[in-house]
């Protein structure tokens, strides 16, 4: 069996060249055979050996042998076959490769051609449709050609001289064409413009003038309208956004926004042959302002001729990812510059027609409906699309715009108050109010309820109410001079909170706050704008100082004279100025006593001119002490004048008291502090302090009427401290040391009570010479 297959290998490795698919196929076929005719052999084999059990050793070597002698040869073939094969493939592969390249390079060179082509072809055509004013058929031409040659610069390696030329011819033909559309839209509409063009008063507007041609129906019928040709070439040459933009900036500066400005400009149109034209005229302005209804009307009838004869025409805009998108030329011009009009219409109309008063809030609907009609016709026009736009939100949301526009107005005016001249005085009395309407009752029926319950309680029944009764001027704010501003101001506070009571929760809200933000306002606009006449002049620190305390008195009630009548929101214990309280009293305090500091620092400054009351037998010392002392009188005195009817009578006369104590403690502690006064010095001494006991009463002066002031004058010692003090040093400069002793009477005396032992006995030293009389004196003072 070797031998075949011997033969049969050598046979199939003899073949050499290149192996065809019959003969390779014979001698697969023939090695299949053989692979079965062993297989059948070994099966027997195996069958004998393990089954029949028949000794066939030397047989089963021999099939072995075999086995791996076919088993070798088909490895061989296998090779051979292999290498052959991929050989062929290689040779295959390498010549398909090479075809393929050449065909995709006539592929190319063959598209290059074509676009080539389609560009002279649309470029020809173009000439042609510019030549009979087929515009729209022009400019899809030249957008073809553009085409082609976008296609063909996108072409790598094919970077060809005469792309640059096509471009070139392609800008040329554009302009040309884009020249031809601008002629043509010119006669269109025609602008005559003001004169100056920076001006935009009502005089330069009236000059205006817009011209728009119109055609006649049968031209209309036979050839279409020429507006919609020349707007669909500049839609498709992508320049119709340009021109839109330039016509709709036109339209806003010198016909819209004048419309808007100006209340006596009025619109209308004149027609003439194949033109109608646009201008104002001016009538008398029944307001300043113009109204809404008014201004839309206006607007609406430019909108409407534009509508007619210009804007309402459809359009095919060129889309990316769709074919087109067809439009109207009112919603592309409406899209450029509703947004910029409506912000003018608001802010410029709707704004300034905002009532400023609660009770106009339902005449406003008629504003209302007048955006809803303005903004209907719009879109039916096709000028507005989609829905609610911020100008209908805007007049819509009316008590909200109110709310902010008074709060603006009250700040405003409050603010205005509050730099107004302070010196401006109104006199506030016990009996004064704010001039406010009566508040309802919050409480109505409450009384009548009480009433009823008091007649179930029964008689015998034993009352422990006090019949004694409060003054009805027990907490009310004493006699005193503010500012005409700021009683206004308190009046501007109380009409707002009024207000609120009828106006929604939202702008009852906002209304509450805005009076409070007035007195915070207050708080820290006044103190800063007139701190430097504050510091400066004793009036109005004394007039600063009741504004506040008048406004601190109305803030205790302010809140729950209105709690029940706003917002449940603010009924909760929120509508309170009390915590405003501590702070306006302090403001006011604080900017007096400043001042109260200034006139003490130039009361002692006065006094120390006075030489410290020494050596008063030489001329000068007393002179310059008596020049002192009626220095110092005199400026109590003007300042008594300065603050009369000013203050309240218990601040003036503390304040005035407090001022004569200061000149008094001063003129003691340097008498005091004395070491030696002689007789005329005590003299002297003694004529200084009897003119600031007899004139000093006389600076009490709170009330204009001179023979109402006694009774503050005589009460002198409550509001001067050490007014006993001065007296009884008086008393030392003229007493003997007996006298002295008595009026210490042990330390239980008048003197004792004003001065210490040391301080008497070393004015006793001072007077005194040292004898045995005053040693004796000396001792009994202790």
């Amino acid at each position: 069996m070797a031998a075949p297959a011997g033969s049969l290998v050598a046979a199939v490795l003899a073949h050499s060249g290149r192996l065809d698919k019959e003969d390779l196929g014979t001698r697969i076929g023939r090695l299949s055979r053989r692979v079965e005719e062993l297989k059948g052999e070994v099966c027997n084999m195996i069958n004998k050996k393990y089954n029949e059990f028949l000794p066939s050793m030397q047989s089963a070597e021999d099939l072995v042998s075999q086995v791996d002698g076919l088993s070798s040869n088909i490895d061989l073939l296998r090779a051979g076959i292999e290498n052959e094969v991929q050989r062929d493939l290689n040779v295959a592969v390498a010549e398909f490769t090479e075809l393929k390249q050449q065909l995709e390079r006539d592929t190319l060179v063959l598209s290059i051609l074509r676009k080539l082509q389609e560009f002279d072809t649309a470029i020809k055509e173009y000439n042609a449709a510019l030549l009979e004013k087929k515009y729209v058929a022009a400019a899809q031409q030249l957008e073809k050609a553009r085409s082609s040659l976008k296609m063909l610069e996108s072409r790598k390696g094919f970077e060809l001289k005469i792309l640059k030329a096509l471009g070139t011819e392609l800008t040329v033909q554009t302009q040309n064409m884009l020249y031809h559309l601008g002629e043509e839209w010119q006669k269109l509409a025609v602008w005559k413009l003001p004169p100056s063009k920076e001006s935009q008063s009502l005089e330069s507007v009236m000059h205006l003038e817009v011209q728009l041609h119109t055609v006649p129906s049968k031209e209309e019928e036979v050839a279409g309208p020429p507006v919609a040709a020349v707007l669909q070439a500049f839609a498709v040459l992508g320049e119709l956004h340009t021109k839109l933009k330039v016509f709709g900036q036109l339209l806003l500066k010198y016909i819209l926004k004048p419309l808007i400005s100006y209340p006596s400009l009025q619109p209308f149109t004149e027609e003439q042959s194949e033109v109608i034209i646009l201008r104002f005229k001016s009538k008398e302005p029944n307001m300043n302002h113009s109204s809404p209804v008014e201004v839309f009307d206006k607007i609406k009838l430019v909108f409407e001729v534009l509508h007619k004869y210009l804007l309402n025409v459809p359009l095919e805009q060129p889309m990316e990812d769709e074919e087109g998108c067809r439009v109207t030329l009112a919603e592309l011009l409406g899209g450029m510059i509703w947004e910029e009009l409506s912000d003018c219409l608001i802010q410029n109309c709707l704004v300034n027609s905002i009532p400023t008063n609660s009770s106009k809030l339902e005449q406003y609907i008629e504003v209302i409906k007048s955006t809803e009609e303005f903004e209907k016709a719009l879109k039916n026009m096709k000028f507005l699309k989609g829905d609610t736009t911020d100008l209908l939100k805007y007049a819509r949301n009316v008590n909200s715009h109110f709310a902010n526009k008074k709060c603006q107005d009250v700040i405003v005016a409050a603010r205005n108050l509050m730099t107004s001249e302070i010196h401006n005085t109104v006199k506030i009395t016990p009996d004064s109010c704010v001039a406010l309407p009566k508040l309802p009752d919050p409480g109505a029926g409450d009384h009548l309820k009480v009433q009823m319950a008091s007649k179930l309680v029964r008689s015998d029944v034993v009352s422990l109410e006090n019949g004694t009764k409060l003054s009805q001027y027990t907490f009310a704010l004493p006699t005193c001079r503010i500012s005409s501003s700021v009683e206004k101001l308190m009046e501007l506070a109380y009409q707002t909170l009024l207000e609120a009571t009828a106006s929604t929760d939202q702008c009852c809200i906002q209304l509450f706050y805005s009076v409070r933000n007035i007195f915070q306002l207050f708080y820290d606009v006044v103190p800063t704008y007139h701190k430097e006449n504050l510091q400066k002049l004793p009036q109005l620190a004394a007039i600063h100082h009741n504004n506040c305390m008048y406004i601190a008195h109305h803030l205790l009630t302010l809140g729950h004279q209105f709690r029940y009548r706003l917002t449940n929101i603010l009924c909760d214990g929120a509508a309170t100025f009390v915590d405003l309280v501590p702070g306006f009293r302090r403001l006011g305090m604080e900017c007096f006593l400043a001042q109260m500091r200034v006139q003490k620092g130039e009361i002692l400054e006065r006094l120390s001119s006075a030489r410290n009351f020494s050596n008063m037998d030489d001329e000068e010392n007393y002179s310059a002490a008596n020049k002192a002392i009626r220095q110092v009188l005199h400026q109590l005195k003007r300042l008594g004048k300065v603050w009369q009817d000013v203050l309240p009578v218990n601040v003036y006369c503390k304040a005035m008291g407090t001022l004569l104590n200061t000149a008094l403690s001063e003129i003691v502690t340097r008498i005091a502090a004395l070491e030696d006064i002689s007789a005329e010095d005590a003299d002297r001494l003694y004529s200084l302090c009897r003119t600031m006991v007899e004139e000093g009463p006389q600076v009490f002066t709170p009330l204009p009427e001179d023979h109402k002031n006694k009774r503050y004058q005589e009460e002198v010692p409550v509001y001067v401290q050490k007014w006993m003090m001065f007296k009884e040093l008086m008393i030392i400069l003229q007493a003997n040391l007996q006298e002295i002793v008595d009026q210490w009477a042990d330390g239980k005396g008048p003197l004792a009570t004003e001065f210490s032992a040391a301080e008497v006995k070393s004015l006793i030293r001072a007077l005194f010479q040292n004898t045995e009389r005053r040693a004796a004196a000396l001792a009994k003072i202790k």
